[in-house]
Parts: C-alpha cells; sequence; structure tokens
C-alpha cells in the first residue's frame, strides 16, 4: 500500500496536518453478456482518502480508468437503494460504505448481490424481487369511510407498532442475503414481507387477511430459517427478522 501526501489545505499548516490519500486495490467482478461467458475478476488501484465511500471508487474508476464499468447509483445519501453490492462479501449500500471502516491493507472485493440474474458487472435484474414486492399488495386499501372533513385517525401507539417497516427502500440487501432465496426463486423474499408487514399492522388498512393469506403459502413466510442474514444486511437498521417472526403469529393467529 502506498502513501501519498497532499498539501495542505490551510496556509501554514505543518506536515503532519496534510490529508492524507491511499492506493487501495478494488477487485470488481465483472461481465459483459456481449463478450463474457462467465463472470471474470479485474483489479483497479484507486487514489482515495479514508472518508470517500466505495462509491467514489466506483466513480473514479469508471471516469478516469475504465468507462465501461457498469453499476446502478442515484441520490448517493442512503435513500435510493440502488446501489446495493456486495462489499468483502457482506451486503451493503456503496454510497454508505467507508473505506475508513475497511481493510485496505487487502484488496476490496466488489461483486453483484445474489440471488438475481446478473445483467451486467454489478447489475442485476430487479424485476423478480419487484414481482414478489408487488403480489404482497404493498399498498393502503381502506374500505370504510371516514367521518365527513376528517382524516382517518390513528394513535401514537398504533402507529408504532409498523413504524420500523416504514423504512424500507427496496435495495434488496436483505432479500439477496438469504441463503433460503438463493436457492428458491420462488420465495418471496424478507423484503417483500417487510412491506406486507407494513400494511397488515396498519390500523387505517383494511388488507390484512388477504395479505396474510397470500404469506400463508408454502413459498411465504413459512420458508424462513431465521438466520437474520436480513437483520445484517439492511442498512437502514430495520429488525427484519422481527418483522417475518410476527407476521408468522399474525397468520397463526388469523389476523394481525
Amino acid at each position: 500500500m502506498s502513501t501519498a501526501t497532499l498539501e495542505a489545505q490551510q496556509p501554514g499548516a505543518s506536515a503532519s496536518d496534510a490529508i492524507q490519500s491511499f492506493t487501495v486495490t478494488f477487485l470488481i467482478r465483472r461481465f459483459d453478456p456481449d463478450v463474457d461467458t462467465e463472470p471474470r475478476w479485474q483489479d483497479f488501484d484507486v487514489e482515495m482518502y479514508a472518508t470517500d465511500r466505495v462509491l467514489d471508487a466506483l466513480h473514479k474508476i469508471k471516469w478516469e480508468q475504465d468507462g465501461s464499468l457498469t453499476f446502478r447509483r442515484s441520490c448517493a445519501h442512503g435513500i435510493c437503494g440502488s446501489d446495493a453490492m456486495r462489499i468483502n462479501g457482506r451486503n451493503r449500500l456503496a454510497c454508505k460504505t467507508l473505506i475508513k471502516d475497511l481493510d485496505i491493507s487487502k484488496p476490496i472485493y466488489v461483486e453483484a448481490i445474489k440471488g438475481l440474474p446478473l445483467e451486467k458487472d454489478l447489475i442485476v435484474d430487479m424485476e423478480p424481487f419487484f414481482a414478489s414486492y408487488r403480489e404482497v399488495q404493498p399498498f393502503l386499501v381502506a374500505t370504510s369511510t371516514p367521518e365527513a372533513g376528517k382524516e382517518r385517525v390513528q394513535s401514537v401507539a398504533q402507529r408504532a407498532i409498523f413504524d420500523d417497516t416504514t423504512k424500507c427502500i427496496l435495495c434488496a440487501a436483505c432479500t439477496s442475503s438469504c441463503p433460503v432465496f438463493w436457492t428458491d426463486g420462488q420465495y418471496f423474499g424478507p423484503a417483500a414481507i417487510v412491506n406486507a408487514h407494513r400494511f397488515i399492522f396498519d390500523s387505517r388498512d383494511d388488507n390484512a387477511q388477504t395479505r396474510l393469506d397470500i404469506l400463508n403459502d408454502k413459498e411465504g413466510v413459512w420458508r424462513c430459517r431465521t438466520t437474520f442474514n436480513c437483520t445484517e444486511a439492511c442498512p437502514r437498521g430495520i429488525e427484519v427478522t422481527k418483522a417475518i417472526a410476527e407476521v408468522k403469529q399474525a397468520v397463526m393467529r388469523g389476523k394481525p
């Protein structure tokens, strides 16, 4: 690992106050369907700062070394969820993974998330993921009519029951970290169940039983093996495994 010292940004600053940059090696799993029959690893050396993110490294590679590198990103602030990928074997958002939190004495491995069809480089086909998401009806279904001029009232306690699962950004980090999902393409997956949970336990919704019936299936909540991979992978800190357990309990009760 080589070290380069930049000039201090403030006049009169000493050498010890200068900001240091480091040469970091990234091993990226590449795949071009027009050329490759199988994915391959390619290494890149990138000059980085400790506070840079993996997404910054990918930008530098694409803009300065290899314009063909392909990946998704949008907001770059951990909100859109589009840049989920495997970094050193763990599902993370590239925009939230700081270089200082990784061991830069070794190469940093970056590859696409698992369990979904690989399209190119770090991009997978998200359609199977969103198909499961749509199937659980992730929207409010309210058949009752509120009082004239009134909203559907909900207490703080009623909101708290499902508040955690409202944080999902559909990045697929949890679903693509699940061993059951890797081996069974029909399993709904953690993210779909989390989004079902968000409406099953919403006191304003009148369609909970339909969602419970959908998930009470051999490819529904009962395929979960409670390995906690999904909870560990979630960049929003959602207690995914807990949410799945609560849906299981609701299925057994026959109501939320």
